[in-house]
Protein backbone atom coordinates (compact mmCIF):
# COMPACT_ATOMS: atom_id res chain seq x y z
CA UNK A 1 0.00 0.00 0.00
CA UNK A 2 1.11 3.35 -0.99
CA UNK A 3 2.55 5.64 2.15
CA UNK A 4 -0.40 7.74 2.08
CA UNK A 5 -3.82 5.98 1.53
CA UNK A 6 -5.18 6.63 -1.86
CA UNK A 7 -8.87 7.71 -2.07
CA UNK A 8 -11.11 6.92 -5.07
CA UNK A 9 -13.92 9.45 -5.34
CA UNK A 10 -17.22 8.88 -6.84
CA UNK A 11 -19.82 11.63 -8.13
CA UNK A 12 -22.56 12.32 -10.54
CA UNK A 13 -22.88 16.05 -9.81
CA UNK A 14 -21.38 19.08 -8.98
CA UNK A 15 -18.90 17.66 -7.35
CA UNK A 16 -18.93 20.48 -3.45
CA UNK A 17 -17.89 17.49 -1.52
CA UNK A 18 -15.04 16.47 -3.97
CA UNK A 19 -14.21 20.43 -3.29
CA UNK A 20 -14.15 20.48 0.65
CA UNK A 21 -12.18 17.20 0.32
CA UNK A 22 -9.64 18.52 -2.33
CA UNK A 23 -8.88 21.54 0.07
CA UNK A 24 -9.24 19.54 3.62
CA UNK A 25 -6.29 17.22 1.91
CA UNK A 26 -4.56 20.22 0.85
CA UNK A 27 -4.61 22.32 4.51
CA UNK A 28 -3.25 18.46 6.05
CA UNK A 29 -6.48 17.87 7.39
CA UNK A 30 -6.70 14.49 5.58
CA UNK A 31 -3.25 12.42 5.35
CA UNK A 32 -4.27 10.85 2.26
CA UNK A 33 -4.31 11.49 -1.89
CA UNK A 34 -7.02 11.39 -4.22
CA UNK A 35 -6.22 8.61 -7.02
CA UNK A 36 -8.90 9.31 -9.12
CA UNK A 37 -12.16 10.88 -9.73
CA UNK A 38 -15.26 8.96 -11.33
CA UNK A 39 -18.72 10.08 -13.07
CA UNK A 40 -21.37 8.04 -14.11
CA UNK A 41 -22.15 11.19 -15.98
CA UNK A 42 -20.36 12.99 -19.17
CA UNK A 43 -20.53 16.52 -18.41
CA UNK A 44 -20.51 16.80 -14.68
CA UNK A 45 -19.11 19.69 -13.11
CA UNK A 46 -16.63 17.16 -10.54
CA UNK A 47 -15.21 16.72 -13.62
CA UNK A 48 -14.17 19.98 -14.04
CA UNK A 49 -12.91 20.27 -10.13
CA UNK A 50 -10.72 17.18 -10.82
CA UNK A 51 -9.03 18.36 -13.94
CA UNK A 52 -8.48 21.64 -12.29
CA UNK A 53 -6.89 20.18 -9.52
CA UNK A 54 -4.64 17.64 -11.60
CA UNK A 55 -6.57 14.62 -10.37
CA UNK A 56 -7.19 11.60 -12.77
CA UNK A 57 -10.48 11.36 -13.90
CA UNK A 58 -12.61 9.55 -16.10
CA UNK A 59 -16.66 9.10 -16.92
CA UNK A 60 -17.71 5.52 -16.74
CA UNK A 61 -21.13 5.87 -17.98
CA UNK A 62 -23.59 3.59 -17.13
CA UNK A 63 -25.82 4.17 -20.23
CA UNK A 64 -23.14 3.08 -22.56
CA UNK A 65 -22.51 -0.07 -20.81
CA UNK A 66 -24.35 -3.58 -20.75
CA UNK A 67 -25.98 -3.34 -17.38
CA UNK A 68 -25.06 -2.72 -13.61
CA UNK A 69 -22.69 -5.74 -13.43
CA UNK A 70 -20.80 -4.53 -16.38
CA UNK A 71 -20.64 -0.65 -14.98
CA UNK A 72 -19.03 -1.81 -11.96
CA UNK A 73 -16.73 -4.03 -13.66
CA UNK A 74 -15.28 -0.79 -14.96
CA UNK A 75 -15.49 0.77 -11.73
CA UNK A 76 -13.85 -1.45 -9.72
CA UNK A 77 -10.87 -1.69 -12.75
CA UNK A 78 -10.57 1.96 -12.46
CA UNK A 79 -10.33 1.86 -8.60
CA UNK A 80 -7.61 -1.06 -8.79
CA UNK A 81 -5.86 0.51 -11.40
CA UNK A 82 -5.04 3.75 -9.06
CA UNK A 83 -4.56 1.39 -6.10
CA UNK A 84 -7.85 2.93 -4.37
CA UNK A 85 -7.78 1.98 -0.73
CA UNK A 86 -10.46 4.01 0.00
CA UNK A 87 -13.70 4.70 -1.58
CA UNK A 88 -15.96 8.01 -1.11
CA UNK A 89 -18.84 8.50 -2.55
CA UNK A 90 -19.27 12.08 -2.80
CA UNK A 91 -22.76 12.80 -4.34
CA UNK A 92 -22.80 9.15 -6.21
CA UNK A 93 -26.48 8.93 -7.31
CA UNK A 94 -25.94 4.79 -8.00
CA UNK A 95 -26.65 2.03 -5.46
CA UNK A 96 -23.55 -0.39 -5.67
CA UNK A 97 -24.27 -3.82 -5.16
CA UNK A 98 -23.12 -6.62 -2.45
CA UNK A 99 -20.36 -7.43 -4.36
CA UNK A 100 -18.74 -4.40 -5.29
CA UNK A 101 -18.89 -3.55 -1.23
CA UNK A 102 -17.63 -6.85 -0.67
CA UNK A 103 -14.58 -5.57 -2.38
CA UNK A 104 -13.62 -2.43 0.04
CA UNK A 105 -15.38 -3.90 3.13
CA UNK A 106 -15.51 -1.19 5.80
CA UNK A 107 -13.47 0.72 3.37
CA UNK A 108 -16.28 2.93 1.17
CA UNK A 109 -17.86 6.23 2.58
CA UNK A 110 -21.10 8.06 1.97
CA UNK A 111 -22.56 11.39 3.08
CA UNK A 112 -26.79 10.91 2.89
CA UNK A 113 -28.24 14.61 3.53
CA UNK A 114 -30.63 13.82 6.34
CA UNK A 115 -30.53 12.06 9.31
CA UNK A 116 -30.45 8.34 9.05
CA UNK A 117 -32.17 6.53 9.71
CA UNK A 118 -34.94 9.09 8.73
CA UNK A 119 -35.81 9.85 5.28
CA UNK A 120 -32.99 7.12 3.25
CA UNK A 121 -33.15 7.32 -0.88
CA UNK A 122 -32.76 9.68 -3.40
CA UNK A 123 -34.99 12.38 -2.30
CA UNK A 124 -34.38 13.06 1.42
CA UNK A 125 -35.49 17.20 1.53
CA UNK A 126 -38.35 16.48 -0.43
CA UNK A 127 -39.30 13.35 2.12
CA UNK A 128 -38.29 15.64 5.26
CA UNK A 129 -40.25 18.75 3.83
CA UNK A 130 -43.52 16.65 3.66
CA UNK A 131 -42.94 15.19 6.75
CA UNK A 132 -42.96 18.11 8.53
CA UNK A 133 -40.10 17.46 11.04
CA UNK A 134 -38.38 20.54 12.49
CA UNK A 135 -34.92 19.22 12.58
CA UNK A 136 -33.12 17.86 9.80
CA UNK A 137 -29.54 17.04 8.66
CA UNK A 138 -26.54 14.73 7.29
CA UNK A 139 -25.36 11.86 7.83
CA UNK A 140 -21.56 10.13 6.96
CA UNK A 141 -22.10 6.41 7.06
CA UNK A 142 -20.38 3.30 5.79
CA UNK A 143 -21.80 1.76 2.65
CA UNK A 144 -23.14 -2.19 3.36
CA UNK A 145 -25.37 -4.24 1.70
CA UNK A 146 -28.54 -2.21 1.74
CA UNK A 147 -29.53 1.65 1.15
CA UNK A 148 -28.23 4.33 3.65
CA UNK A 149 -28.49 1.68 6.30
CA UNK A 150 -24.27 1.09 7.08
CA UNK A 151 -23.02 1.90 10.71
CA UNK A 152 -23.11 5.67 11.39
CA UNK A 153 -19.67 7.93 11.44
CA UNK A 154 -20.70 11.54 11.98
CA UNK A 155 -24.03 13.68 11.83
CA UNK A 156 -24.91 17.09 11.91
CA UNK A 157 -28.53 18.69 12.74
CA UNK A 158 -29.92 21.80 11.08
CA UNK A 159 -33.01 23.80 11.75
CA UNK A 160 -35.85 23.06 8.88
CA UNK A 161 -37.54 26.79 8.66
CA UNK A 162 -41.37 27.11 7.80
CA UNK A 163 -40.63 28.77 4.81
CA UNK A 164 -37.91 26.56 3.30
CA UNK A 165 -38.10 25.21 0.05
CA UNK A 166 -36.03 21.89 -1.13
CA UNK A 167 -33.33 23.98 -2.35
CA UNK A 168 -32.93 26.47 0.67
CA UNK A 169 -32.31 23.73 3.35
CA UNK A 170 -30.32 21.55 0.58
CA UNK A 171 -27.57 24.43 1.05
CA UNK A 172 -28.32 24.84 5.08
CA UNK A 173 -27.29 21.04 4.84
CA UNK A 174 -24.28 20.99 2.54
CA UNK A 175 -22.71 23.29 4.52
CA UNK A 176 -22.64 21.04 7.17
CA UNK A 177 -21.64 18.34 4.95
CA UNK A 178 -19.12 20.15 3.63
CA UNK A 179 -17.68 20.71 7.24
CA UNK A 180 -18.16 16.73 8.23
CA UNK A 181 -17.35 14.66 5.62
CA UNK A 182 -13.47 15.69 5.82
CA UNK A 183 -13.66 15.21 9.19
CA UNK A 184 -14.87 11.54 8.78
CA UNK A 185 -12.60 10.34 6.37
CA UNK A 186 -9.60 11.83 8.56
CA UNK A 187 -10.67 9.78 11.10
CA UNK A 188 -11.06 6.60 9.26
CA UNK A 189 -7.94 6.98 6.83
CA UNK A 190 -6.10 7.31 10.74
CA UNK A 191 -7.83 4.20 11.79
CA UNK A 192 -9.51 6.20 14.09
CA UNK A 193 -12.78 4.43 13.88
CA UNK A 194 -14.37 0.65 15.18
CA UNK A 195 -17.29 -0.53 14.47
CA UNK A 196 -19.20 -2.57 16.94
CA UNK A 197 -22.29 -3.85 15.63
CA UNK A 198 -24.50 -0.38 14.35
CA UNK A 199 -21.91 1.70 16.40
CA UNK A 200 -18.98 3.11 15.47
CA UNK A 201 -16.62 4.29 17.88
CA UNK A 202 -14.19 7.13 17.63
CA UNK A 203 -10.67 6.23 18.84
CA UNK A 204 -8.99 9.62 19.97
Amino acid sequence: MAEKPILGVLCSGRGTNLEAIIAAIKSGQIPATIGVVLTDKPGVKALERAEKAGIPHAVIDRKALAGREAFEEELLAALKKYQVSFVILAGFMRILSPRFVLEYPGRILNTHPALLPAFPGAHAHRDVLAYGVKVSGCTIHFVDEGTDSGPIILQAAVPVKEDDTEETLAARVLVEEHRIYPRAIELCVKGKLRVEGRRVKILE
